[in-house]
């Protein structure tokens, strides 16, 4: 029998840790742990068609299952293609390991072929980063990778030499137990009465939220109830906060709509919860703001505050609560929530009119209908750009329900790899990738890794032959927009090249039905939809001299964005205001 390799250790530890697959390709310096996988049972290897995207893939399920996901690469470019989708993963607070593969170590140094420095170039995309010299030394630096990535919410990088990969392990204390659970985290008491006596001072209370509130519900709920305070959200919040929610008054930000921006802007003290917001134009310069995050590096990153509190939100709100005095004026809550309802139904016209006769058909159009069709637990994926706009705007959360994508990369092509993630980890689930045309084919090549695993996704894709998001930008910039079109592209057909099922649809009369059966289909199925160009959107707040700058470059129409069923909560929040 022959003797244990570290790469056969390697597998072993993450066997023990139920690690349940490993994303990658395989190359050279990384052969010795293709060659542990193959050996044994227990771990899949998912091999992808790019690096980046089996980053991607790792960061969406660590995001959506909370525990460690892992992704490998090759030495030199095959570490170079792993940065982009790393990023993604530790910005966005997901359990990620990452196996750096590297040249032999004799030859570190001598500007050997395929020679990088990953130690350095992993730097800025993890928590921890560091390269094995030895046998003994691999094993340590595995257990502080992966302890890290669980601990600090984000990416450890271990990088494994091939020499050392394939050489004899040696007894290995330093792999023991591994903390996967985090504690919760309670600011101290003191804390919690300045923050009780700063609410119960403060006349107009508005809750502003993001992703960090996932699991406080109740919790947020009960807060806005007991402060009469409107909740506006970030879109990482939505998902977790927009359901069964009677203070709803909408998203700030470049994608938002509804009154959160004048909710924040006009109240007395505006609390901030689980939110890195990366805006702080949309945040108020002259309103009293506390911030509450699990993670204090990011207190006070993005406004002056006024109080600052270390804790999880979900925590902090219970052993607020029973400190607040129930505030009893509604006035400014009822103001909020009609202001909402208004812009909502002034700009719902955008996705309802003429929309079964207008074509190229109108993507808000299409986000309607596929947030209709989609199952009550799909998971959606969601490429940067126009498709965050009609995510952030169409699909409607429901506690069940996973919208994911590159929030704070903010990176095109991450939808479909997210997407691949997803199906691997959750394939008895409905996974949606929102695809947009610009990101589809810059990561094109993903299609083939749905084929080969035989992965139940469904590529919902907004095909409008431009960059728009790129082109709002330079319109509200007082640039005409230039180098955003790209050619009209049948993307159906080069799917069905590739085995793919797919059809493409061009007569928004024949949507619903034809986004139906594909979406019922069994297998993967690309769904090329050829939607409008100029169906751009703006944020709810624009400055004076980004309209202006609109106004001196625009020649094509602008709509101010629909809501899709966010007006039917709007009207049913205005129905429980007492009269």
């Amino acid at each position: 029998m022959a003797a244990k390799t570290v790469a056969d250790q390697l597998v072993e530890f993450l066997t023990r840790l139920g690690v349940e697959r490993i994303y990658g390709l395989v190359g050279d310096s990384l052969n010795p742990v293709s060659d542990a996988l193959r050996r044994q049972k227990a771990i899949e290897w998912v091999d992808v068609h790019n690096e980046e995207a089996a980053a991607f893939a790792a960061a969406a399920e660590a995001r959506l299952t909370g525990k460690l996901a892992v992704c490998a690469g090759s030495c030199g470019p095959g570490n170079t293609h792993l940065i982009q989708g790393l990023y993604d993963a530790n910005r966005s607070g997901s359990p990620v390991l990452a196996i750096a593969s590297h040249i032999p170590s004799g030859q570190i140094g001598t500007s050997f072929f395929q020679e990088t420095h990953p130690e350095q170039l992993f730097t800025e995309a993890s928590h921890y980063c560091e390269m094995a010299n030895s046998p003994r030394q691999a094993a340590r630096i595995l257990h502080n990778a992966v302890q890290t990535a669980i601990s600090a919410r984000g990416v450890g990088v271990l990088v494994l030499p091939g020499d050392i990969a394939s050489a004899e392990a040696v007894d290995a204390p330093a792999l023991g137990a591994v903390s996967t659970l985090p504690p919760v985290h309670v600011p101290q008491p003191q804390v919690v009465d300045e923050l009780a006596e700063r609410i119960n001072a403060a006349g107009k209370v508005t809750l502003f939220v993001g992703a960090g509130v996932r699991g406080a519900h109740e919790q947020v709920m009960a807060l806005a109830q007991k402060v009469k305070s409107p909740v506006g959200h970030a879109l990482g919040g939505k998902e977790w906060i927009q359901y069964d929610n009677p203070y709803e008054v909408g998203m700030s930000g470049l994608l938002g709509y509804g009154a959160a921006f004048d909710a924040c802007h006009d109240a007395d003290l505006l609390l901030l919860l689980g939110t890195d917001f990366p805006y702080d134009q949309f945040l108020p310069e002259k309103v009293q703001i506390v911030q509450v995050d699990r993670y204090g590096h990011r207190l006070g990153r993005r406004a002056k505050l006024d109080l600052a509190i270390e804790g999880d939100v979900a925590a902090t709100i219970d052993a607020l609560l029973p400190k607040l005095t129930e505030k009893t004026d509604r006035a400014f809550l009822d103001k909020m929530l009609d202001e909402h309802c208004k812009k909502l139904e002034k700009v719902v016209d955008a996705y309802t009119k003429n929309v079964e006769k207008h074509t190229p058909i109108h993507p808000e159009y299409v986000a309607s209908v596929l947030d209709h069709l989609a199952d009550d637990d799909a998971v959606f994926t969601v490429d940067t750009g126009m498709c965050n706009v009609w995510a952030a705007r169409y699909i409607t959360p429901n506690g069940r329900r996973r919208v994911i994508g590159s929030w704070h990369h903010g990176t095109m092509a991450n939808a479909l790899p997210h997407a691949i993630g997803a199906s691997c980890a959750y394939p008895d689930r409905q996974v949606i990738s929102m695809s947009g045309d610009g990101g589809l084919a810059m990561l094109m090549g993903e299609l083939l890794t749905v084929v080969e695993h035989k992965l139940n996704t469904k590529i919902v894709l907004f095909n409008n032959s431009t960059l728009g998001m790129v082109r709002l930008e330079m319109l509200v910039d007082a640039m005409p927009a230039w180098g955003t079109d790209r050619p009209s592209t049948d993307y159906a057909a080069i799917a069905q090249a590739v085995g793919i099922g797919s059809v493409r649809i061009t007569d928004p009369a024949t949507l619903p039905d034809q986004l139906r059966d594909a979406l019922a289909a069994d297998g993967p199925m690309l769904i090329d939809i050829v939607t409008d160009p100029d169906a751009l959107s703006i944020p709810p707040h624009i400055t004076g001299a980004q309209l202006q700058g609109f106004a001196m470059a625009a020649t094509r129409v602008v709509l101010d964005g629909g809501v899709g069923d966010m007006i039917k909560l709007a009207r049913s929040n205005l129905r429980n205001i007492p009269r």
